[in-house]
């Protein structure tokens, strides 16, 4: 025992005198990997983990910072990205050890989140002629794909529980990636040719308010009966819960620089959609309030016809409804009409081609408008402005004409307008067109006072712009809902 022990003492002190030796541990988060996507032309953060008090150099594109971890080993930097292009590295060396991270095969462009539930998850395998895509998507190498896997919990997170890092798109890589995201990115490609990084964190059959941040919720006594409903129930990480998904599956990116949200959500409100007039632009801009990036754009999906069983008729137009104010109340946001590519007997239509055009008509008639050599096309169909009341008809007002109003060929009158006097009984209504206007009557109502276009599940109206987009549901008076007072 005592030979032990002194032996013991001799390597103590021996270990005492030798130079100290730093073992680093640096990490970055997991939007950070080979193949990803930065937005161009931004001051762009980048953070990670490292030992406490660590010295750090981050280097990028012949730009070198420097950054030290704090005492609970966090550390950050921004740097400057300037026209899209690459590749380039990323490279985060510690400057007391040989630890380093290289992330490879970087390009700077423009990175888009996509976000909701089923329909923008939708793959493009299970899409409408999935060979045709598939094969094409070796033409799309600078698309790059990231997606957040599903996850909901309790709390805001600062890094994501899992995911599938970047990749380059290719017919291997997209099958299972969202078909209406990369539709979008095809178009954006096509018009600019730079670099797009698409971040897909959707989840199928999820509700909006779990997309919002709870605190936004518990700002607005409107949501007390919906967070009263949650409170009551022990389901800490159910997906529905309110701002579960936000805390998950979006609280994640905040730092991470992005141009701009394309949104595809709504099935799984309808039923409440009065509440979904306030709940939905409440969520935007909470995002926007979130990621301290202004009012970047915000394009989202009208949702498509369908039968909903277990609802009224009525219920999926008051979600449109909501929908369509979300467009005319808040700033850059754009909104694509589905009514005439969707399938009344199932509720994900494999159209997601068209799905991704209009949204991207949305991007480059707004926010691209300036880098693309070509003029802009419209990038929507009419939207209801205004009306009057002239003796036993109505005329309807609408902007984004294009060029005029049209009837989808081949029909020959216009469809599924209603219209209803002082006792607030719709009743179906003729329609013509008269220049850029829609006049509207019905020999069963005199004296007129609302009209309502499209006001069905499974309606599928024929009005259309001469760029042929489909005009959106409407309604011109404030009636009562059937859903008022339904909130949860």
């Amino acid at each position: 025992m005592g030979f032990l022990f002194a032996r013991s003492l001799l390597i103590a002190f021996i270990l005492a005198w030798l130079p100290a030796v730093a073992w680093s541990d640096i990490t970055l988060p997991k939007i950070f990997s080979d193949h990803m996507v930065m937005q161009q032309n931004s001051n762009l953060r980048i953070w990670g983990t490292a030992d406490p008090k660590e010295k750090l150099t981050i280097t990028f594109d012949k730009q070198e910072k420097n950054a030290q971890a704090d005492a609970n080993g966090r550390w950050s930097t921004t740097i400057q990205t300037g026209n899209a292009g690459g590749p380039y590295e990323l490279l985060i060396a510690s400057e007391s050890s040989d630890t380093r991270v290289l992330v490879s095969d970087v390009m700077v462009g423009e990175v888009w989140v996509c976000s909701g539930q089923s329909n923008m998850a939708w793959p493009n395998k299970k899409a409408l002629n999935p060979e045709v895509e598939l094969e094409d998507a070796k033409n799309y190498p600078n698309i790059r794909l990231f997606t957040v896997s599903n996850s909901a919990i309790s709390k805001p997170q600062s890094e994501f529980a899992k995911v599938e890092p970047w990749v380059c798109c290719s017919p291997e890589s997209i099958q299972g990636f969202s078909a209406t995201a990369y539709q979008f990115a095809k178009q954006l490609s096509k018009e600019m040719d730079v670099p797009i990084g698409l971040i897909n964190t959707s989840w199928g059959g999820t509700r909006c308010e779990a997309w919002t941040p709870e605190s936004a919720l518990q700002a607005d006594e409107r949501y007390a009966p919906l967070l009263e409903f949650w409170a009551d129930k022990n389901q800490p990480t159910s997906q529905h819960r309110p701002g579960n998904l936000y805390n998950a599956m979006i609280a994640p990116l905040k730092g991470y620089g992005f141009q701009g949200v394309i949104w595809y959500q709504g099935e799984a409100n309808v039923g409440r959609g009065a509440q979904y007039e306030h709940l939905f632009p409440t969520m935007i801009k909470s995002w926007r309030k979130d990621f301290n990036q202004g009012d970047f754009p915000f394009y989202f999906v009208q949702l498509a016809p369908f039968r909903y069983s277990k609802q009224a008729p009525q219920a999926l137009p008051e979600v449109w409804q909501a929908q369509l104010k979300t467009l005319k109340n808040l700033d850059n946001v754009g909104m694509a009409v589905t009514t005439d590519i969707g399938n009344v007997s199932d509720i994900h239509p494999k159209n997601k081609q068209d799905v991704g055009k209009r949204l991207a008509l949305w991007a480059l008639g707004g926010v691209y408008k300036d880098s693309i050599s070509t003029s802009p096309q419209p990038m929507s169909g009419p939207i209801f402005k205004d009306f009057s009341i002239e003796g036993n008809k109505i005329r309807l007002t609408f902007d984004h004409l294009a060029d005029g109003l049209k009837i989808r060929s081949p029909d020959k009158e216009l469809t599924h307008f209603l219209i209803s006097g002082d006792d607030q009984q719709f009743v179906p209504a003729s329609a013509q067109i008269d220049g850029d206007t829609v006049i509207v009557s019905s020999p069963e109502v005199a004296k007129p006072v609302a009209v309502r276009f499209s006001w069905e599940d499974t309606a599928e109206p024929n009005l259309i712009n001469s760029a042929g987009l489909p005009a959106s549901p409407f309604r011109t008076d404030e009636f009562d809902l059937l859903s008022k007072g339904v909130d949860h």
